[in-house]
C-alpha cells in the first residue's frame, strides 16, 4: 500500500511538472482563509490565483470532496470551521452558475434515474462514475488533462482498462483508399475534448451569475407542495428565520398529507452556496415505518428573483426515500397544487380540491376555468386557502394538459383531461435494493407506476403523451430467469400491495443452494384493471414491469453529508 500511495505522489508530481503553463485565465482566490489554508501546495501567482484551485468550479458536494482528499491523502489539516468557511467561500468564488447546476442537479439530489451517457465518456468515465458527477464540475482544458493524470495515479489499473485502447505494439493500418483516416486516439484523449468542449472553465452562466449574485434574503414564511413516491401530495408551510451567518437559516416545516395521514413536523438548518444552492438537514419525529423521515437532507436551488425554490429532501441509509419539494414565497395570492392529477372527459361531477394562499373569496363557478370542454358546475367550499368544486367533462374535450384560472391567478399545467390511459410505465427501468438487517441497513424500494394518454397525435410512445400521474395497480413478483432452477423470487424479499419492497437479511441462507445469500433480480410487475383503460387487442390487463436487483449492502460509503452543517 505504502508504494502505491509513493507512486501515485511520484507520479502526480511528475506530470504536474511536465504540464504546460495554464493557455487561460484563472479565477483568482481573495478569501485570507482559503489562501492560508491551501496556499502551501497551491502555488499563488502574481495575479491571486492558486495553482489547480483557480481552474476549477464546483457545486458544495465537489469542494467537500476536494477538502476530505486534501485530508486523507495531503496532510492537510482544517478545524471543522474552517473546513466550513473553505467549502462556503469556494462555492461562492469557484461554483456553478444557476442554469449550470440545474442540468446536473440530479446527482447531488441523489435522484435515481438513467442517465444519457455521450459515447465519448461512457468508457473512461461512466465506467466508475455517474455521467452526473461529471456534469457537476468545471474545468480548464489542462485541468481536464491532468485529472485524468490523477486518476492514473491513484488508480493505475484504469489505466489499461478503460483509459487506453491497449497496448500498441504496431502501427494501426492505413485507411481504404478515399476513406477519412481512422480517429485512433484512446478513449480518455476523446473524453477529454468531449467534456473540455461540454463543460468548460469560463462560460457566459457564470460571468452573469458572477455579476447578479446578491446576499440571501429568504427569512419569512414559504408555501410548500411535495410529492412521494406511494404517499402522493403533500401540502404544508415552512418558516424560515436567520441563522448564526449570513448563509445560514433556521427552518420549521409542516406538511399534510393529501391523501391522509400523520403530518411531518420538521426542524432544521441549511446553507444557502452561491447565492441560489440551498444545502440543509431537518430532523422530526418520524415513525417506525422507514419511508418517514427521521431526518431529511434538503438540496433546493432557489430561483434568481429569490421567490421560489425547488428540489428533492431525502433519506434512509441509501437516500432511497425523498419529497419532491416546491416552495414559494408566502404574501402575494397564488394557486399551488390541486388533489387531481387528472380529470376524464365525457365524466360529470367530478371533484376537484384547489389549494393555495389568499385565494378571492366570494367566487362564482364562472370565475374558476379549467380551459375549453371543462366546465365548473358546482363550488362545494372555498376559504382563504382551500377551494372545492364539481367540474363536467365534455366527451369530445381535447385530450392534455391544462392550465387552472380563478379570476386573475393561474396555475400553469395544473391538470391533465383524458378519454382513457392508452398505456403504464414504471418511472425507472431498473430498480435497486440492498439486503441488511444484521450488520447493515436494509435498502428499501418504493415502486410506482405512471398512466399516459397518447396526446394529440394519437399514437402512443411519442413525445406529446400526456402524463396523468401515478394510478393503483396490484403488484407481484416474477421471476427473472438468467440461471437454470432460478428461484430469486422466494428469497430476495417481500412487497406489499401499496408497491414497498422490503428486501431479505443479508448473510449466508442454509435454505438456499449452496447456502446462497439472498441476493438476486426480480421483475416486479404492475398490473393495471382501471376502467378507463384502453381495450387490449388480447382482452388482458395492461402490465408494466420492473427490473429489481437486490444485491448485497454497500459495505464502503463515500458521501459528503457535511455541507448541509
Amino acid at each position: 500500500m505504502l508504494q502505491r500511495v509513493v507512486f501515485a505522489y511520484s507520479f502526480l508530481a511528475w506530470a504536474w511538472a511536465q504540464s504546460p503553463p495554464p493557455t487561460e485565465e484563472g479565477i483568482p482566490v481573495t478569501d485570507a482563509t482559503v489562501i492560508a489554508k491551501c496556499s502551501g501546495c497551491h502555488k499563488k501567482d502574481d495575479k491571486g490565483n492558486l495553482t489547480r484551485i483557480s481552474w476549477v468550479r464546483t457545486n458544495p458536494e465537489g469542494w467537500q470532496q476536494v477538502i476530505k482528499r486534501m485530508i486523507r491523502l495531503n496532510g492537510l489539516q482544517l478545524s471543522a470551521d474552517d473546513a466550513r468557511h473553505v467549502v462556503q467561500s469556494l462555492s461562492n468564488s469557484h461554483g456553478l452558475a444557476p442554469e449550470e447546476a440545474k442540468a446536473a442537479a440530479y446527482f447531488p439530489e441523489r435522484r435515481y434515474l438513467d442517465e444519457t451517457i455521450p459515447d465519448p465518456v461512457r468508457q473512461p468515465c461512466a465506467s466508475c462514475h455517474p455521467y452526473g458527477r461529471v456534469m457537476n464540475w468545471r474545468r480548464s482544458n489542462e485541468e481536464w488533462k491532468l485529472l485524468a493524470d490523477m486518476h492514473t495515479g491513484y488508480f493505475p489499473v484504469a489505466e489499461w482498462t478503460v483509459f487506453r485502447n491497449g497496448p500498441r505494439f504496431q502501427d494501426p493500418p492505413p485507411p481504404a483508399p478515399g476513406a477519412p483516416p481512422p480517429d485512433n486516439r484512446h478513449p480518455v484523449e476523446k473524453a477529454i475534448e468531449q467534456i473540455s468542449k461540454a463543460f468548460p472553465l469560463h462560460t457566459p452562466e457564470w460571468a452573469d451569475w458572477r455579476a447578479s449574485m446578491r446576499a440571501p434574503k429568504l427569512s419569512g414564511r414559504w408555501i410548500v407542495t411535495a410529492t412521494q413516491p406511494g404517499k402522493g401530495k403533500f401540502i404544508g408551510e415552512m418558516t424560515i428565520e436567520p441563522g448564526s451567518a449570513p448563509d445560514t437559516f433556521n427552518t420549521k416545516t409542516r406538511l399534510t398529507p393529501l391523501g391522509g395521514g400523520p403530518a411531518l413536523e420538521l426542524s432544521g438548518k441549511a446553507n444557502l452556496y452561491t447565492g441560489y444552492s440551498w444545502r440543509g438537514r431537518a430532523a422530526g419525529a418520524g415513525g417506525s415505518s422507514p419511508d418517514l423521515p427521521k431526518e431529511a437532507r434538503q438540496v433546493m436551488i432557489v430561483s434568481r428573483d429569490q421567490l421560489s425554490a425547488e428540489g428533492r429532501w431525502f433519506w434512509g441509509a441509501y437516500e432511497e426515500f425523498g419529497l419532491d419539494v416546491k416552495l414559494r414565497r408566502a404574501g402575494d395570492p397564488l394557486i399551488h397544487t390541486l388533489d387531481v392529477s387528472r380529470l376524464r372527459s365525457g365524466v360529470s361531477g367530478q371533484r376537484v380540491r384547489i389549494f393555495g394562499d389568499q385565494l378571492p373569496t366570494g367566487l362564482a363557478p364562472a370565475d374558476i376555468d379549467f380551459g375549453a370542454g371543462v366546465k365548473v358546475s358546482r363550488i362545494v367550499a372555498q376559504s382563504a386557502s382551500e377551494l372545492a368544486v364539481e367540474v363536467d367533462v365534455d366527451a369530445q374535450a381535447r385530450n392534455g394538459r391544462r392550465d387552472l384560472a380563478v379570476r386573475r391567478l393561474a396555475l400553469v399545467g395544473a391538470v391533465a383531461v383524458y378519454d382513457k390511459v392508452d398505456y403504464i410505465k414504471p418511472p425507472t427501468e431498473t430498480a435497486v435494493a440492498r439486503l441488511g438487517g444484521n450488520t447493515h441497513p436494509k435498502g428499501y424500494w418504493q415502486f410506482e407506476t405512471i398512466a399516459w394518454n397518447r396526446g394529440a397525435d394519437g399514437k402512443p410512445n411519442t413525445s406529446d403523451d400526456v402524463n396523468l400521474g401515478p394510478v393503483e395497480v396490484q403488484w407481484s413478483i416474477e421471476e427473472h430467469l438468467a440461471v437454470y432452477g432460478d428461484d430469486d423470487k422466494d428469497f430476495v424479499g417481500q412487497l406489499n400491495a401499496k408497491g414497498f419492497f422490503t428486501p431479505s437479511s443479508e448473510g449466508p441462507n442454509p435454505k438456499r443452494k449452496f447456502s446462497r445469500n439472498n441476493y438476486g433480480d426480480v421483475w416486479v410487475v404492475a398490473t393495471y384493471k382501471g376502467a378507463d383503460a384502453a381495450t387490449a387487442k388480447d382482452g388482458k390487463p395492461m402490465t408494466a414491469r420492473t427490473h429489481l436487483i437486490v444485491t448485497v449492502p454497500l459495505y464502503m460509503k463515500w458521501d459528503q453529508p457535511e455541507v448541509a452543517e
